[in-house]
């Protein structure tokens, strides 16, 4: 489990992805109308009188986090939404059903989770005190479970921004938590907890194919509950979010690499929430790549981390925690369609952007990969489909991708032996 440490928000990640143009990371400066912790959720959450109170329940999506500030003992708790308008309040924390939300939409259910944090070592998840095994048992359910939280003192009414998490609302320290009713949990994930002999990768791979949502793979990863008994750990939720996206990633890989090739180029697409995601499929042996501009000025350029049919060997510390995120779905679709194929995605971040976690790449690159591709012959006839897709002009793409440039150079070597 200590391999997990890779998976660790890197500085510059952090800078990036958690600081929009207008708030710079400081929500309660933001002059967006669209950001509602500004207007309506903060005023509606300052004058709430579940506010004046130290003790807060409501339906947990569940949902739960677990920091890194600290570590190797981090601050853990469920988040709960005492405040929720939600008909469903499992929506609060499922990434999968978020894509054609609205900015709005999606801040009032995410800053409407309020988290009761308490100190943990993350060797405790082995042997969980009382505080600790009542969160266990909340991610182990499939479905919203009554939470109750007490706090030593009202909510850090604050908002927190993280790279590859999702927004979570206002906070406080946490001095006991109770479930108000049995939480229903699934026969596989039951299970693969009680198995103290299955390694966490493994647990995984088999929860995956027993189809338990990706989300729910993180939080249990997250809350210590998979993995071999003395080796169990509390994992900060970032570092589980990208560690469940390699994970699957490299086992569908294995799969892929025993499929023939695509016979032509594919082209996908899709847009939201200020991104916009291309992924262009090209005839060969499995490669991967993916290319990542942030449009903050006329001359942005794009940057990129790869992979060719071995994989990687070290941690793609361009795009990080988005290139797990976009790797992973193109997996899926290979594995769908029985294909092995070379992949290259293109991610544009407009600068209207605000933070809301790593989830919008592979949730669009999924969404892009539904629709009927457009099928093309060649290289050019792909690249000149792709040009009026991106923002960015396609040669700035062009002259950054070692995929492409690799996928030219071994079909004019291919050429001259025939």
């Amino acid at each position: 489990m200590h391999q997990l440490k890779l998976y660790k928000p890197a500085g510059i990640e952090r800078a990036r992805d958690t600081f929009c143009n207008v708030c710079n990371g400081a929500p309660s400066l933001c002059r967006m109308t669209t950001c509602p912790f500004l207007g309506g959720l903060r005023r509606w959450i300052e004058d709430n009188r579940a506010m004046k109170t130290t003790n807060l329940s409501g339906p947990s999506p569940p949902a739960i986090f677990v920091g890194q500030g600290g570590y190797p003992k981090v601050s853990t708790g469920p988040l709960v939404p005492p405040l929720t308008q939600c008909d469903d309040a499992s929506i609060m924390d499922a990434p999968e059903q978020w894509l054609h939300k609205t900015f709005d939409e999606l801040l009032r259910y995410r800053l409407s989770l309020f988290m009761g944090k308490a100190p943990m070592t993350v060797a405790s998840a082995k042997a969980p005190n009382r505080m600790l095994q009542v969160v266990q048992e909340l991610v182990m359910a499939d479905q919203p479970t009554e939470t109750e939280v007490w706090l030593s003192k009202r909510p850090n009414l604050e908002a927190i921004f993280m790279p590859r998490l999702a927004p979570i609302g206002p906070s406080g320290p946490m001095t006991k938590a109770v479930l108000a009713e049995n939480p229903r949990v699934p026969g596989p994930v039951d299970a693969a907890v009680s198995d103290k002999d299955l390694q966490a990768q493994d647990g995984i791979v088999k929860l995956h194919r027993s189809g338990i949502p990706q989300q729910h793979l993180t939080r249990l990863l997250s809350i210590g509950l998979l993995g071999r008994g003395s080796q169990r750990r509390l994992v900060p939720t970032e570092w589980s979010i990208t560690a469940v996206d390699d994970i699957l990633g490299k086992e569908l890989r294995r799969e892929v690499l025993n499929y023939p090739s695509l016979s032509e180029f594919q082209v996908f697409g899709s847009a939201a929430l200020a991104n916009n995601v291309q992924v262009l499929l090209l005839p060969s042996m499995w490669m991967f790549e993916a290319l990542e501009a942030w449009l903050r000025s006329p001359n942005s350029q794009p940057v990129n981390d790869f992979e060719l049919t071995k994989g990687r060997s070290s941690y793609p510390r361009n795009l990080l925690g988005a290139y797990h995120a976009t790797r992973l779905p193109i997996l899926e679709y290979l594995t769908r369609i029985r294909k092995q194929a070379g992949a290259v995605v293109f991610l544009e971040v407009s600068d209207n952007w605000i933070p809301l976690g790593v989830w919008r790449f592979r949730e669009l690159c999924r969404e892009a990969l539904k629709a009927e591709p457009i099928r093309t012959s060649t290289m050019e006839e792909a690249l000149a489909l792709l040009s009026p897709r991106l923002l960015l002009p396609i040669q700035r793409w062009i002259r950054v991708s070692e995929v492409l440039r690799y996928h030219r150079t071994q079909l004019r070597i291919e050429k001259w032996m025939q």
